[in-house]
């Protein structure tokens, strides 16, 4: 993963910024050879699943309480929420016996829905071609006579505010490859950086100190693209003020 964010860096510096390949050898100690393999390398990446996953769903009961408990925090300040992580403990303290990730994933779905969104955000401004906002959000769609939940990736210029929008049946990795690639096709143009938030098939951890270990195949996405990549605060979303 180390090498795929130096080749990344190397790649937008030659390709992005105009530095030539002998300075950017003098800096970072590597051969040109080395460097010239690198810029070749832009390959877009590929995805193939070997077994689809089985997303357990909340029963009514433990779902209704789930989503009591979320609005009850709603009401206290905000270092006293509880994290999905304790809101599973409360559901487990009351007899819930499935797994964490389901919880987890209801508790997103929540705040990525809106709920008890009164976050102030202060406007930014940015130059053309400079910045690119993806996130996503849980909508429902009536597909052959049935509402179901879907997954609608959303992606907006910075800069011009122009939209671009596409559903799928989920979040999962080859979901984000083929939104990328549809949104670079409809831009005509691909942007200096994209802003996100922190979703697993992205960024696989967030140290304290706020550092992020990017997923490598969004890595290789974003360097088939020479696109740096850009996460928002944890919790904090992407936010009204990078639209």
């Amino acid at each position: 993963m180390v090498l795929m964010e130096s080749v990344l860096k190397i790649r937008r510096w030659i390709l992005r910024e105009g530095r030539s390949i002998r300075s950017v050898s003098r800096q970072t100690g590597l051969s040109r050879n080395t460097i010239k393999k690198y810029l070749k390398d832009g390959d877009p990446p590929s995805y193939q699943r070997r077994v689809s996953p089985v997303r357990r769903k909340l029963s009514d009961g433990f779902a209704s309480r789930l989503r009591a408990l979320f609005e009850q925090d709603l009401g206290r300040p905000r270092r006293e929420r509880r994290t999905a992580k304790k809101l599973y403990e409360q559901l487990v303290s009351e007899g819930y016996s499935g797994s964490y990730s389901t919880v987890q994933r209801f508790v997103r779905d929540l705040k990525r829905s809106g709920a008890g969104s009164g976050d102030a955000f202060i406007p930014l401004h940015f130059t053309a071609g400079d910045a690119l906002q993806f996130d996503w959000s849980t909508e429902y769609a009536v597909l052959g006579g049935v509402e179901q939940k879907v997954k609608v990736a959303h992606f907006r210029l910075c800069h011009s505010r122009k939209p671009f929008v596409v559903a799928y049946p989920s979040e999962s990795q080859e979901m984000v490859l083929d939104a990328f690639a549809r949104a670079m096709s409809f831009y005509g143009g691909v942007p200096r950086r994209v802003i996100i938030d922190n979703p697993k098939t992205m960024v696989t951890y967030v140290s304290r100190s706020k550092d992020r270990v990017f997923h490598p195949r969004f890595l290789a996405l974003m360097n088939h693209y020479v696109m740096e990549p850009v996460a928002c605060t944890p919790r904090g979303g992407v936010g009204e003020g990078s639209d």
